[in-house]
């Protein structure tokens, strides 16, 4: 079943981003759903009994967010409920990063050596936030609220360093990253200037970041 879910995952990113691509919007409704569903699906089966409702709830607003956001072009609400369950679904991913790591200390950043690894995510969400803050009109205190909760989030995988192993560590650490340019990519087209390409690269950053982040939680059950 692991293994059926795993194909299927891909299979639907692979569609989305054919449908992307080509123009095609039924397409487009079909798989976009599918790709955490069918990831959700591949967690449940390969954390087994280690299975965490924190990285489900994750899962579950994620799929919500990326339902939402296929509708916002009929109104602007569907945006916001997007951004509010995305916003969601990175408070339940910070819980499961600091779920799914130990307490030993030895190996795991400390004091000074925490703040120069966390100012270039910090300098990189600040910067994009002031850039876009006069574009964001009545949206400047929403944004800038799930700007800062998306900055916590890549800050506590990187936090992970030394309380996992190498593997989980990295994995969800770049799953992170990913998240950042895929939303900065978003916020960049949505708001200040729109670009070619700009569907594509954005899902396909978002779709690599959700993969990451599933596979170094499970990497850190099974090599605990």
């Amino acid at each position: 079943m692991k293994r059926i879910a795993l194909i299927l995952f891909f299979v639907a990113a692979i569609g989305e981003l054919i449908s992307i691509i080509a123009g095609l919007e039924q397409l487009h409704i079909v798989f976009k759903p599918l790709i955490m569903v069918t990831l959700g699906v591949y967690y449940l089966t390969s954390a087994g009994e280690d299975r965490s409702l924190v990285v489900l709830l994750a899962i579950v607003f994620s799929l919500a967010g990326d339902t939402a956001l296929m509708f916002d072009s009929i109104d602007p609400i569907y945006f916001m409920i997007g951004l509010v369950s995305f916003l969601i679904s990175h408070v339940f991913y910070i819980a499961a990063y600091r779920q799914h790591q130990g307490d030993v200390e030895a190996n795991a950043l400390q004091g000074i050596q925490k703040l120069r690894a966390a100012f270039p995510i910090v300098l990189a969400g600040t910067g994009l936030v002031s850039i876009l803050y006069p574009t964001l009109g009545p949206l400047k205190i929403p944004v800038m609220m799930y700007a800062l909760v998306l900055v916590v989030m890549v800050l506590n995988g990187l936090f992970r360093l030394g309380r996992t192993n190498n593997k989980s560590f990295l994995l969800v650490f770049v799953g992170a990253l990913f998240f950042l340019v895929s939303d900065s990519l978003l916020a960049i087209n949505k708001f200040l200037h729109p670009f070619a390409s700009s569907g594509l690269l954005i899902m396909s950053t978002y779709i690599t970041a959700q993969f990451l982040i599933i596979e170094g939680i499970i990497a850190h059950v099974q090599r605990r």
